[in-house]
């Protein structure tokens, strides 16, 4: 069996005497897109910043590329540049047009000249769909358009692995499509991808593997079908149903507790 490009082995992480992670072991091959899913508190978020060490893990191991994340020797910015991370918010220089934000990093962090770094900066945009807002600003694009430049300079950087953390979250629901089909567009070329999101046509149609969280543990993983399809735990079935049918799941929860009350006996 060929080495993961993320490899997660017994990791907690707790904020004081709040563990958010409890244990987490988890595999992502070269090429696998793997969606984790959860409610808010999960502990999704904070998983996916240890794997980059944003976040350091109060116990365990993560390995990326090979690479010990976790190892106190390691050379993270070495490792930081195989992983490109997509966060929520877009974080481009409101400064800079949308070129300097690609050309930018590259020339700092990996020494790329003027020209190489231009040339990469607008191969990226073809692929994200923005060649034609090489020279605009930030201010002037939509949430949508900047969520790409965001994608694109993260790829500029060539990574092994793509993190995304609720790309779409911060967008407006006729924004989402276009972040989400460049996203399909790097799983059909094979991109290694971990994505936190509650976008579950996506994780359906497009992930490897599903992994609902729910406490800080991984309460399933499997391919979409298995986990979203026909989940084999209570927790996840009930995640699924107030977020896929949010209106039919406050409505049932109110009928439980009506039934409920109904058969508790007299005080």
């Amino acid at each position: 069996m060929s080495t993961p490009e993320i490899d997660v082995r017994g990791l907690h992480k707790s904020f004081g005497d709040n563990e958010v992670l409890r244990g987490i072991d988890l595999e992502i091959g070269s090429g696998e897109v793997v969606c984790v899913i959860g409610p808010s508190g999960s502990g999704k978020s904070t998983l996916l910043r240890c794997v980059n060490l944003l976040e350091e893990p109060t116990k365990g191991q993560v390995f990326v590329a090979g690479a010990e994340v976790t190892d106190p020797d390691v050379d993270i910015d070495a490792v930081r540049r195989r992983i490109g991370m997509v966060f929520q918010q877009f974080n481009l220089f409101p400064h800079l047009s949308v070129t300097d934000n690609l050309t930018l990093p590259q020339r700092r962090v990996l020494g790329r000249d003027k020209a190489q770094a231009a040339e990469v900066a607008a191969d990226n945009l073809r692929r994200v769909g923005l060649s034609e807002k090489a020279e605009a600003y930030p201010a002037s694009l939509s949430g949508g358009q900047q969520q790409r430049v965001a994608i694109a300079r993260a790829l500029a950087m060539g990574p092994q692995v793509m993190l995304f953390d609720e790309p779409t979250s911060a967008l407006d629901p006729e924004l989402v499509g276009d972040v989400l089909a460049v996203m399909r567009r790097l799983a059909d070329e094979g991109m290694t991808m971990m994505v936190v999101t509650h976008e579950m046509t996506f994780a359906r149609e497009v992930a490897d593997r599903v992994v609902f969280m729910d406490g800080g543990v991984i309460v399933e993983d499997g391919t979409p079908e298995q986990v979203i399809g026909n989940p084999r735990h209570e927790r996840t079935r009930h995640f699924l149903s107030r977020l896929l049918d949010p209106a039919m799941a406050d409505v049932e929860e109110e009928i439980s507790d009506q039934v409920g009350k109904s058969e508790q006996p007299p005080n």
